[in-house]
């Protein structure tokens, strides 16, 4: 059966040539650049942010100009804050599909709020490298996500997080991150392993995230980075900041980023008949999402498995005889160190690596 997208039965022989010769030469029109609107706070329940729209919002969605206007609030969160009547366009409350011409007054009130969810327990094994009464450290294994997300079924997203486990083995967190973040101070990227803190109680939570903004908590990473990182030593220290294009990523490409720095050490440089890599340690002052792989791609060593940022899905040996596969980030927090904040005691942890991480760098290592 011919496609509905083809030429009716006797023109199927036109040529599209004239056409192609008429715009030979001419450079595509570009979309508009949506400028990024700043505000002086990040807005709580009860705010009410307003700006005027861009010209450049002419013939845009309100969905689509809103979520690149705040590029740290994702599209779908901004159809939320639509859906609940928290947006208004010149006095009236839009619709996600209406188009916008620009120079509109618009008012966001108060925060997106997704459908609460309650975290269950769930008997998942946990390896415990440190805990008391106030706070655990745990080894989180790759692949496990450390809460649910806000974007999938009650089923898919409240199923085998590190939360679901913590909630079967420690009966009680702390309430702080809501009832879908219990006891979660900071967190680990879903194919990063490595050792992780939680609070057991409030005011712990509460001094442990003054502790990780004060940059008191001191975190070390183990990285197998694709290529042979020249310096021994050095310092990256560029700022991060939502990819506008792809919104899964990161990019250290916008002016408007986040303060990001990580300093790199060079523990053993690898030649192998799959090419160079480089392990490296890597200790981060700030926290920003995928920062040590952003930061080793903006480098030109993209970390190995990480696919989101460049390394490739199936490394190749150079003579085309085998290749090797790692199914995930080849990322690893290492190390944790900090003074504890209930009963001032020095607290350090060292997560081994990984086994999976182990025998590929086993495997590199012998492939020669």
């Amino acid at each position: 059966m011919p496609s509905k997208n083809m030429l009716p039965k006797g023109h199927r022989h036109r040529s599209v040539r004239a056409q192609y010769v008429a715009t030979r030469g001419v450079e595509p029109e570009m979309p508009p650049v949506v400028p990024v609107v700043e505000f002086d706070d990040d807005g709580d329940a009860d705010s009410v942010r307003s700006f005027t729209a861009d010209a450049a919002a002419a013939n845009m969605r309100v969905d689509m100009y809103l979520a690149q206007a705040m590029p740290d609030i994702s599209r779908a969160r901004v159809q939320l804050l639509i859906d609940a009547g928290q947006v208004r366009v010149d006095g009236v409350v839009p619709k996600s599909k209406d188009k916008l011409k620009g120079g509109e007054a618009i008012e966001i009130e108060g925060q997106p709020q997704p459908e609460p969810l309650h975290a269950v327990a769930e008997d998942i094994p946990l390896e415990i490298l440190f805990e008391d009464k106030y706070l655990a450290i745990i080894d989180k294994p790759a692949g496990m996500m450390v809460h649910a997300g806000a974007g999938s079924t009650d089923d898919e997203r409240n199923r085998g997080t590190l939360v679901n486990a913590l909630l079967f083995h420690m009966r009680k967190l702390s309430d702080v991150g809501g009832s879908l973040r219990p006891g979660i101070v900071h967190r680990l990227d879903k194919q990063t392993s490595g050792a992780i803190v939680v609070a057991k109680d409030d005011v712990t939570h509460r001094k442990l995230g003054e502790m990780f903004a004060d940059r008191e908590v001191h975190k070390t990473y183990l990285a197998l980075a694709h290529g042979h990182v020249e310096k021994d030593d050095l310092t990256v220290n560029l700022p991060i900041a939502r990819d506008l294009v792809r919104r899964i990523r990161m990019t250290t490409r916008r002016a408007d980023g986040r303060t990001a720095v990580s300093h790199v050490h060079v523990l053993e440089r690898v030649t192998t008949p799959y090419g160079a890599f480089t392990l490296v340690e890597v200790k981060i002052e700030t926290g920003r999402t995928h920062q040590i792989r952003v930061h080793l791609q903006a480098l030109g060593h993209p970390v190995v498995g990480d696919f989101l940022y460049g390394a490739p899905h199936v490394i190749k040996r150079l003579d085309g005889e085998g290749t090797l596969e790692l199914p995930r980030n080849f990322l690893h927090a290492a190390y944790l160190e900090f003074t504890h904040p209930r009963t001032e005691e020095e607290v350090s942890v060292e997560a081994p690596l990984a086994g999976e991480l182990v025998e590929f760098l086993e495997a590199l290592r012998g492939s020669g």
